[in-house]
């Protein structure tokens, strides 16, 4: 079963109650038994995002729980797919899309993945198609 990718979008909704597509993200979580795919890229997205000090327990324990899932895949961060990125990055300078978004879209491209768990609208830009809106 191909996996759909989740973006930092998903992640941010499941663990925020107060996140506009909050509720989206849960009935996804509770519906969906295949498989999630994400990179190390994204949990740094997520990370940061979550620096204040009073996130940072909830964010450390949750990407260890998604490091535990059986059904979760996590790319780990390689210096060919930060490359590939990049070049996407450089070849698409009429676009807002940041560096971690192109990197994601090179993993979905070699991965086969065309849905995308997230909001954002630069992975239907990219040409996939996304399941949170």
């Amino acid at each position: 079963m191909t996996p759909v990718f989740a973006d930092a979008f998903y992640f941010f909704a499941l663990l925020n109650p107060a996140d506009a597509a909050h509720e989206d993200a849960l009935a996804f979580s509770a519906e969906s038994a295949g498989p999630i795919l994400t990179t190390d890229w994204i949990l740094t997205e997520l990370a940061d995002g979550l620096a204040d000090p009073q996130n940072r327990q909830l964010c450390v324990e949750f990407i260890s729980e998604l490091r535990s899932r059986p059904d979760v895949t996590i790319i780990e961060a390689q210096r060919e797919l930060f490359d590939a990125g990049l070049q996407l990055y450089s070849e698409r300078p009429d676009k807002g899309w940041s560096l971690t978004d192109c990197i994601s879209f090179v993993v979905m491209q070699q991965k086969g993945i065309t849905e995308a768990l997230t909001g954002d609208r630069h992975f239907e830009q990219a040409g996939f198609v996304r399941l949170l809106k």
